[in-house]
């Protein structure tokens, strides 16, 4: 048998990923909305209610408007928005983000999907505080660069455009709408400073977490050994041990990996750790599949 799934906002960037991820499974049957009934309440609360799984893609009001659409006690919800990822009864979508999470994320009925730029962050800060190498109330700052399909039709059309930027930084007043699941999930007790960036390529992204010496509890093999033991369960995410003196964010395009690297100067004891990933993989559509998989297989 099937699972019936919905993608409420499959015209959308992270939709029609999402969308192209499955369309050709044999073990997944699409409900699908023609394009003058996407906007149609009833059309959309009859979909919703006639799915194993609906994922969410749409603006958070919306995906807030969607669940509360759900009359059954069967319909499963994946959220792409930001809507619910600390929210009360939501099991964040990271199955990687501690030991036993993947079997949270399976046997959950709703599920946060997580952000990109968090997806990223989240995977360099839990460890060393799960470890008891970082401190909670550090005061981390986390620089990010991302290419510009992240930001959505309106972002991807500026970019495209002829004169349009090369890079430009954002978020700066410190209100980036990551930061509340960065700081909670990353067992912080106050937010680091975020600092993200847009680049004029199409995607892949990098995270850079800064260590001055004396911050963390441990050198550079040290660390690498905390990330390598905290991903050894499964998943996406692999710990990378070599020093090359570039990393590309578009490293891992186009596929769900997500790698981390620790790179430093052992006699200053400044070290920086760093995660790449494809914004639209493991940031975004590649992780609603993943956890999609993890609820449907459970």
């Amino acid at each position: 048998m099937t699972t019936q799934v919905f993608i409420d906002g499959e015209a959308g960037t992270t939709g029609l990923q999402i969308f192209d991820r499955l369309k050709d499974r044999s073990d997944i049957s699409l409900i699908q909305l023609g394009e003058d009934r996407r906007k149609d309440l009833d059309a959309r609360r009859d979909a919703l209610n006639a799915a194993d799984v609906a994922i969410l893609c749409l603006p958070d009001a919306a995906a807030i408007d969607s669940v509360e659409m759900i009359e059954n006690d069967t319909t499963r919800v994946i959220d792409a928005s930001t809507a619910h990822r600390v929210a009360d009864g939501w099991v964040y979508g990271f199955p990687e983000l501690t030991k036993g999470h993947a079997e949270a994320v399976a046997n959950a009925r709703f599920v946060a999907n997580v952000g990109c730029y968090a997806t990223g962050s989240i995977s360099l800060i839990r460890p060393l505080v799960e470890a008891g190498l970082l401190a909670a109330d550090a005061g981390l700052t986390i620089h990010g660069v991302s290419g510009y399909t992240g930001g959505g039709k309106a972002l991807i059309a500026e970019m495209e455009a002829a004169g349009s930027s090369d890079f430009f930084l954002y978020g700066l007043d410190q209100g980036h709408k990551h930061l509340p699941e960065i700081t909670k999930y990353g067992l912080l007790s106050r937010p680091p400073i975020f600092v993200p960036a847009v680049a004029k390529y199409a995607q892949g992204m990098a995270l850079t977490l800064s260590l001055p010496k004396g911050m963390v509890d441990g050198d550079r093999e040290a660390l690498l050994a905390v990330y390598q033991a905290h991903y050894a369960h499964g998943g996406d995410v692999i710990v990378v041990s070599d020093t090359e003196a570039r990393l590309d964010p578009q490293m891992h395009n186009d596929t769900n990996t997500m790698s981390i690297h620790v790179r430093g100067n052992a006699e200053t004891g400044q070290m920086v750790a760093v995660a790449v990933l494809d914004n639209l993989g493991k940031g975004a559509s590649g992780s609603a599949v993943q956890n999609l998989d993890l609820m449907i297989c459970a």
